[in-house]
């Protein structure tokens, strides 16, 4: 009898933690869908920012567009607005392309030829190029602006521009969740227009930083900039770089976990253009901005987020995109950097 009724109060308690557990789970995520519902109807009817026009076929994308997702460690996509429509993933493919060279050869490969310090330059200044090659005599670029960009794009191993490209493709959709593709009108917008990217990658070369066919690295990294995503990928592809490099919707390894913090790194020093070290005074969360009007941003072990509003600021990022990622992650405690105050006296605590 008395083993019978131990039975049924460790039954009992079981219960009752995991009702408490599922309580907690239903409660965690009504706060972030309410955080994510208050910022999209913060900024729904923002009017500032204008689409990027130097790539004609952004011009053209609607300017109304927004919609916030937000993907949280057991893979709950939250959402609020427009999430399906796509835009081009532009300079976020960066993150994704760095991610793939790191993966396969290494941190030291990305440092020793291309650099990780921020250039305080435009992401398609070709003095930067000069002057970490005639100044700083050494690789003082990073990934994330273009020299470093289409150089991390010739350094993705294949034997062909066809398996290059594969692994580029089958690495985005990898940690996006879902197959991705090609829009190939922004595409071919960009191959039109894209004279000094071209002209970076034959600087780049002749300074062999890239070691062979600069052409083709150029046109695969338009290639990349070109692929559709909506707000849900990019959320996704965010929250996988927050849990360590698994995909929490599918349960994918994409990346190894050791080679993360190399990624946020050069996101937190980099990632939103001549105004990465704003955002990061103000975030403190690694992101990644696109002319296309998407910023992906990553709260480690609690969150990824991603926002696509086209109406951009003068330095090229989303203007309702860094308000909204701004807001949520105060609201839900985002940013890595925010400890909260150790109590005197508290346990753990010396007491003095």
């Amino acid at each position: 009898m008395i083993h019978l009724r131990m039975r049924r109060t460790v039954l009992s308690v079981a219960v009752a933690g995991a009702v408490s557990a599922l309580t907690l789970t239903v409660g965690a995520q009504s706060n972030y869908q309410n955080a994510v519902n208050a910022a999209f109807t913060k900024y729904r009817n923002l009017q500032e920012g204008k689409n990027a026009d130097y790539i004609p076929a952004l011009a053209k994308v609607d300017p109304n567009l927004y919609g916030i997702a937000l993907v949280t460690a057991d893979g709950k996509v939250i959402t609020a607005g427009d999430v399906k429509s796509e835009v081009s993933i532009q300079s976020i493919s960066k993150v994704f392309t760095m991610a793939r060279v790191i993966q396969d050869q290494g941190p030291d490969a990305i440092e020793k030829r291309i650099g990780v310090d921020a250039t305080g330059m435009r992401f398609n200044s070709i003095v930067s190029v000069e002057f970490a090659q005639k100044a700083l005599g050494g690789p003082e670029i990073n990934p994330l602006v273009n020299p470093g960009a289409i150089t991390a794009t010739s350094m993705v191993q294949g034997a062909t521009a066809d398996e290059v490209w594969k692994k580029i493709l089958t690495t985005h959709s990898d940690f996006a969740g879902r197959q991705l593709s090609v829009m190939n009108d922004v595409y071919k917008s960009e191959s039109d227009t894209n004279q000094r990217n071209q002209a970076i990658g034959m600087l780049m070369y002749a300074y062999e930083f890239i070691k062979s066919n600069p052409a083709q690295a150029t046109d695969l990294y338009t290639r990349q900039c070109s692929i559709g995503v909506n707000a849900r990928d990019l959320a996704v592809m965010a929250a996988t770089l927050a849990f360590g490099g698994r995909n929490p919707v599918t349960g994918k390894q994409v990346i190894n976990a050791e080679y993360v913090p190399n990624v946020l790194a050069v996101m937190a020093t980099a990632g939103l253009y001549d105004d990465s070290g704003k955002w990061l005074y103000h975030t403190g969360l690694p992101g990644k901005s696109g002319v296309g009007g998407g910023i992906i941003a990553v709260s480690p072990g609690k969150f990824g987020i991603a926002v696509i509003s086209p109406p951009l600021d003068e330095a090229g990022n989303s203007v309702r995109a860094q308000k909204a990622i701004t807001d949520i992650s105060a609201t839900l405690g985002g940013n890595p950097y925010a400890v909260p105050a150790r109590v005197p006296g508290a346990v753990g605590t010396s007491g003095r």
